[in-house]
């Protein structure tokens, strides 16, 4: 079956070449006009993908060949795109910049595995006729690829237009589509990791309309709908209906909690849909307003930023207490990055202590620069509740903050190849009820004081001596985050503890 896809890549040759700005505007402007875009993000970001949600009221989908594998992008974007009327995907760093210096992993290879058109943004500043040249260079340097248009960034003035242009005619064939000028102001300010959150701007529709009224003013909207709507029909092969996976609960719908509030925001929603697809119900909980927990299952804690609402955080007593007594009682939590520094002791910036839950006594602090960034690879080399042993899953880390005080930590215990793991943990309930329960060690089953890694760091940093995972009774959590589509696995670990929670509840009539 071969079917259209309007579709554009919207690339630039560096980080911070105004990709998201052109992105975001161009959706919202095309929004305005009553059309449905979908947007995705070309690799693990968080916060463009959350800004470009903003500007189409549509989620956006991470596309990376690296966490979902080259073979999950099609079939994503496809599932995704299909009641678009057009899919605009934002891409990152410069074009070909990739893992390696084949590019893999690029925009680039992104953009070809889709045959989408790409629409180039060039920052100007202080170049003129070496623009054409750089624009004429690109275009040559992959025949596969296929540069459609440019889009001046930063011009000056007039006369800076001008010239950049006869070079164009002169030396480059590609059509300049746009000419954005410099502007005073900062629409989007930014901070650690990038650009500040949308959850945290005073004006987000303000903004957002900003910047599509810049793009509207300075950019060929119908030149570029129409590369958009002449770029190659995708054929598309039906799924075939995978095989069951284990872990479906029989007896009612799963309740599966999810923190999403300002301080914790990073999920992709492939994670959450997936969870979905399994008979979970999501239940959304603040950890900055709520007292206590709703009845569930599971919860799920993403990452964020906790150290931006440390005050709020720390004074919501009655939560940190409520989630704590939770987990010794047995609830499953799966936390990432933010959520993992929410489940430790304290988080302490600069000469201010803010206690957080306490779960794990561990104490992190924030450094100014980055204390690890970028893909991981993470083995499960100890039994756990989530993962069975020797799985092996592909992830991403970015985060500023860091651990004080492992080393001074008795009862927390290293785990390595020298250190071999202690004997199973005596599950909390009778494993006969479990039904069809698959992962982990098949149940409760962890000490009253039992703290340990179970992943180890194939590549990344992880929490401590390469080594990430911190485990307490029913709690695993990382500063390794997953995407859903490339870790089936994390799926089925969520799904099954939540089933197997949900039935001991019930057996003992809790």
């Amino acid at each position: 079956m071969v079917l259209s896809y309007p579709r554009l890549v919207i690339a630039g040759l560096k980080g911070g070449s105004g990709k998201t700005i052109l992105t975001v505007g161009l959706i919202a402007s095309y929004r305005q006009k009553g059309v449905t875009i979908v947007p995705f993000k070309k690799g693990p970001d968080y916060i463009d993908a959350g800004w470009l949600s903003c500007a189409a009221g549509h989620p956006c989908y991470n596309l990376d060949a690296f966490l979902i594998g080259e073979e999950g992008i099609a079939p994503s974007f496809i599932e995704h795109a299909r009641e678009a009327d057009c899919a605009v995907i934002e891409g990152n760093r410069g074009l070909f910049d990739g893992m390696d210096s084949e590019g893999r992993y690029s925009t680039a290879e992104l953009a070809k595995s889709l045959s989408a058109p790409v629409i180039l943004i060039i920052d100007c500043t202080k170049m003129t006729r070496t623009t054409a040249v750089i624009a004429e260079g690109v275009s040559k340097f992959d025949p596969v690829l296929k540069i459609s248009g440019v889009v001046l960034n930063q011009i000056a003035n007039a006369r800076h237009e001008s010239v950049i242009k006869k070079s164009f005619e002169k030396y480059c064939q590609i059509p300049i589509l746009g000419a954005i000028p410099r502007f005073s102001e900062e629409f989007f300010p930014e901070r650690h990791m990038g650009l500040k959150p949308y959850h945290e701007h005073e004006e987000v529709e303000g903004s957002v309309s900003a910047v599509a009224e810049v793009v509207k003013q300075h950019l060929d909207l119908d030149a570029l709908w129409k590369i958009a709507h002449e770029a190659a029909p995708l054929e598309v092969t039906p799924p075939p209906i995978p095989p069951p996976r284990g872990g479906r609960v029989r007896e009612g719908v799963l309740k599966i909690g999810v923190i999403k509030d300002s301080a914790f925001q990073f999920y992709y929603p492939e994670n959450l849909e997936e969870l979905t697809k399994r008979g979970a119900e999501l239940v959304e909980i603040s950890a900055l307003k709520e007292k206590q927990l709703p009845p569930i299952d599971v919860l799920y804690i993403g990452g964020g930023f906790p150290e931006t609402h440390a005050i709020a955080l720390a004074e919501n007593i009655d939560f940190r207490n409520d989630l704590r007594q939770a987990v010794e009682n047995g609830l499953p939590v799966y936390a990432e990055c933010g959520g993992l520094m929410y489940l430790g002791e304290s988080l302490i910036l600069g000469d201010r202590t803010y206690p957080t839950t306490g779960i794990f006594p561990i104490k992190f602090c924030l450094e100014k620069t980055p204390q690890a960034h970028g893909y991981t690879i993470v083995e499960v080399n100890r039994q756990n509740s989530y993962y069975q042993k020797g799985v092996v899953l592909r992830g991403h880390e970015f985060h500023y903050s860091r651990v004080l005080n492992v080393d001074e930590i008795p009862r927390l215990t290293k785990y390595n190849e020298n250190n071999p793991p202690s004997p199973p943990h005596t599950p909390l309930w009778k494993r006969g009820a479990g039904g069809d329960f698959k992962g982990g060690q098949g149940g409760f089953s962890v000490q009253k004081d039992s703290i340990y890694f179970a992943l180890k760091m194939k590549r990344g940093k992880g929490i401590v001596d390469k080594m990430d995972g911190l485990c307490y009774k029913n709690v695993l959590a990382t500063y390794t985050h997953l995407h859903a589509l490339g870790a089936g696995e994390w799926v089925d670990g969520i799904i099954n503890m939540a089933v197997s929670y949900k039935r001991y509840r019930e057996t003992e009539g809790l």
